[in-house]
């Protein structure tokens, strides 16, 4: 009776676990993936990856609540955290063809200020990038664009 009780339960249990992994639906892992962003180091890293390979995983994690963009050019723009989401979410999988190099400009305990550089063939594109410490995580509040 033991062994009865036993399979029934071990049957119940992997068909719950089966539905539930079903109702996540394919590709819900993806979204909701946590990247670690518990240094600034980690943060700038993720955020050359997700604005020049195209990576997706922790984008939605990754910018502050009242991120902000400021593009200079012959028309200045500015773009809120929805915004720049949007435009990354499109940009999945893409990988720019340029040279990245990061330099720190000045870090604290709670902020850092650095320096991205992407070389691309006939021009460079300069971003200053503000990220802050917000609870444990590290988050990028700030995007300054210029371009050479």
């Amino acid at each position: 009776m033991k062994t009865l009780v036993k399979t029934f339960t071990a049957a119940a249990l992997i068909a719950v676990s089966t539905f539930a992994m079903a109702a996540e639906g394919p590709g819900s892992k993806a979204t909701k993936e946590n990247v670690n962003l518990s240094t600034a180091d980690f943060a700038l890293e993720h955020y050359v990856a997700v604005t020049t390979e195209g990576e997706s995983a922790g984008v939605e994690q990754l910018f502050a609540a009242d991120f902000n963009q400021k593009i200079q050019a012959t028309n200045a723009q500015s773009n809120n955290r929805s915004e720049v989401l949007k435009s990354l979410k499109k940009q999945k999988g893409e990988k720019l063809n340029c040279t990245v190099s990061t330099d720190i400009i000045e870090e604290s305990a709670d902020y850092m200020v650095a320096k991205v550089t992407l070389k691309f063939e006939n021009f460079t594109k300069t971003d200053l990038v503000t990220l802050e410490r917000v609870g444990n995580d590290w988050k990028v509040s700030k995007s300054i664009n210029s371009y050479k």
